[in-house]
């Protein structure tokens, strides 16, 4: 006996010869310690916490009776064979075994019946039934199924040792790479309501008595309850079933952080290796087959130069064309709602796979005042809040590869972007605890709204001078006026306007050059402006059939309407304002007054409708000429396809309410 992680005893586990495995040198201290003092199996629906009816207390108390596992690899006695009780395994029973044997097969086939199949299949895979869990399998039970507390039959089958159902449960299609949810005996018990008691009678009972109940088991697979188990067959069987040696469990250790010296260890190195190649292989063909800049414009609209700029940097990273030293660093400018964030957010999404500590956000308006720069980094010791940490270093620590966004870096103090100097360029920062984190792997989005009205106005210009070019050719085709409408601003303007802006507001031309790119985001073209109306009606359409099976429709008249409705200081969010001004204000004013029957199709349509109104210049855009403009109004399509308007009556208008006092 040693000590363990926090100084709590531990023991060698099951199957271990060594010493256990966290007095080994050089390993990082498991979040999992290995094994408790061992505590005699129980065996039978006794394991379960199931009680024949009638059964006396003495006799229960006979089934938990001590009986130990026989020596060497194989642990297997006939309390842990199949209900007929026939021995599986070398060695022998304890004499007065046979008696409970009996008693605990009879009752597991008195109680089979009236367990659900998935709490079956647990119970069969612990007590290594391969013939009970090939049966509950036939019969439609869910491989992946999880015990209430969060395990599954695969991490039973693991932690027990019994390879054979492990390989019955893996031709079954039962997924190698689930974690499990158990995380400690005490968390479980706050989560569920349950006492803490009852949460660890019933892990030890129906999962594993051998386990450090203070340890945190949260996000462990199959492959490192097999480790632990130190079960080189069931090792094996589950790496050559696709389980990913390399996935980590919450307190961030792989299976191979568990494993003895040995075959084991080393099977797991050989397979990390050849994981790691194999998913690299993958990750390069799908690269090449779906790329970045196509992910990207499913979910933003227009802005082909930011998608290109962006999309070009991520590519010689992730292909080993960059500086490893330096981190990515792009400021993005533009007016508010034109999708800088956005692009933030999908460009962490493709690089994490969804995980959502791969993506920080950090809203610079927060950091305004010189204090504030303790909430960055952390306070230092003697500080309130020192062993918080700050909202960035902590969130490095967990992820120095993360996407990080500082939204609206031109509010943030002077001091924080001296802070920011240090994490661009050296690509590493110094918390409050005097701790260095190294994230030359990170990349850095800042975005903000400086010089957002002269790169809007210089757009707007050269759009216009594009589309009169394209007039002097005649343009009559769709295609040449939509590539008038793919412009780029030009050098001369970034050096000349754009530079001088920025550098006047960081007053610091060190901190503009740390930044690799500069991404210019432009006001939306009208092709653009009807694909986000589109998308806008297109999400209140889904919720009209989820919410209240209505159909919803629309002509190209409407989208040219409503598209008019743009607004080039508020950029896409004008367009989500002006639809449900216009539209889903209706939508509402009708389902109140009981006009919409349920699964009924509304049609969207245009009233007084003019395409010379969708073409007239800024100074005709005046709210007196929108007044006399077109009005939307929505009718029901009747069955025999005619059409019928709505009459809404308008809600009261506040100046015409009369009050009585």
């Amino acid at each position: 006996m040693g000590p363990g992680p926090g100084g709590s005893p531990v023991v060698n586990g099951i199957g271990l010869k060594g010493p256990a495995i966290a007095e080994r040198p050089g390993l990082p201290p498991p979040g999992l310690a290995p094994l408790q003092t061992p505590r005699p199996p129980a065996t039978g629906l006794a394991s379960a916490g199931c009680l024949v009816p009638g059964t006396p207390s003495s006799l229960m108390a006979s089934l938990r009776e001590p009986t130990p596992w026989p020596s060497g690899a194989e642990q297997h006695c006939c309390h842990a064979g199949d209900p007929g009780g026939h021995q599986s395994g070398a060695g022998s029973c304890s004499p007065g075994a046979g008696l409970p044997a009996l008693i605990t097969a009879l009752a597991y086939c008195y109680l089979r019946d009236r367990l659900s199949k998935e709490d079956a299949l647990l119970e069969a895979a612990r007590i290594n039934s391969v013939s009970e869990v090939n049966r509950l399998l036939e019969e439609g039970a869910d491989v992946n199924a999880r015990h209430k507390l969060g395990w599954t039959a695969l991490m039973v089958a693991a932690i027990s040792r019994n390879s054979s159902v492990v390989k019955a449960l893996l031709t079954a299609n039962a997924d190698p790479n689930l974690g499990d949810d158990f995380s400690s005996v005490y968390e479980i018990a706050k989560e569920k309501g349950l006492h803490s008691l009852e949460v660890l009678v019933t892990r030890e009972d129906e999962f594993n008595n051998r386990l450090n109940i203070r340890a945190n088991f949260k996000g462990c697979t199959a492959l490192h309850y097999a480790v632990l188990a130190d079960d080189y067959l069931t090792v094996k069987l589950l790496l050559d079933a696709g389980a990913n040696p390399l996935q980590k469990n919450e307190m961030g250790h792989t299976p191979l952080d568990y494993a003895r010296e040995g075959e084991i260890m080393n099977l797991l190195k050989a397979s990390e290796a050849k994981f790691q190649e194999e998913q690299r292989r993958r990750e390069v063909e799908e690269r090449r087959r779906f790329p970045l800049e196509q992910r990207l414009k499913e979910h933003i609209i227009g802005q082909e130069n930011a998608i290109a700029t962006v999309g070009g940097a991520i590519r010689r990273k992730e292909n080993g064309w960059y500086d490893e030293e330096h981190p990515l660093v792009f400021l993005f400018l533009g007016s508010s709602g034109i999708g800088k964030t956005e692009l933030a957010k999908q460009t962490a999404k493709y690089i994490h796979k969804d995980i959502k500590k791969g993506f920080i956000r950090l809203d610079m308006s927060e950091f305004q005042e010189r204090h504030e720069v303790a909430k960055f980094i952390g306070s230092p010791p003697g500080y309130v809040g020192h062993e918080e940490g700050g909202q960035l270093t902590k969130k490095l620590r967990q992820c120095p590869n993360a996407v990080v966004l500082f939204d609206e870096v031109d509010k943030a103090h002077p001091d924080v972007l001296t802070i920011m100097l240090q994490l661009f360029d050296e690509g590493r920062l110094t918390d409050g605890k005097g701790k260095t984190i190294d994230c030359k792997d990170a990349i850095f989005i800042m975005t903000s709204n400086v010089a957002s009205e002269e790169i809007a106005q210089h757009a707007l210009q050269l759009r216009q001078e594009a589309m009169e070019m394209s007039k002097k050719r005649i343009a009559e085709n769709l295609e040449d006026v939509q590539m008038a409408d793919k412009i780029t601003i030009s050098k001369q303007f970034k050096e000349k306007v754009i530079r001088p802006i920025l550098k006047a507001h960081f007053r610091r031309d060190e901190f503009l050059g740390r930044i690799n790119e500069i991404v210019y985001f432009l006001p939306f073209c009208h092709s653009e402006l009807i694909q986000l109306v589109n998308k806008e009606l297109n999400f209140w359409a889904k919720k009209a059939k989820a919410r209240h099976n209505i159909t919803l429709l629309w002509d190209r008249e409407v989208m040219d309407v409503l598209a008019d409705g743009y607004n080039l200081h508020y950029g896409a969010r004008s367009i989500k304002h002006e639809v449900e001004r216009r539209v889903v204000n209706q939508l509402a004013a009708a389902y109140e007054q009981d006009l919409l029957p349920r699964g009924c199709t509304l049609r969207i349509i245009v009233e007084d409708f003019d395409k010379q109104l969708l073409k007239t210049t800024k100074e005709s855009s005046s709210s007196t000429e929108k007044s006399k403009g077109p009005t939307l109004r929505l009718e029901i399509v009747e069955k025999d396809s005619k059409a019928r308007k709505l009459e809404i009556q308008a809600p009261l208008n506040p100046e015409n309410i009369t009050y009585f006092l």
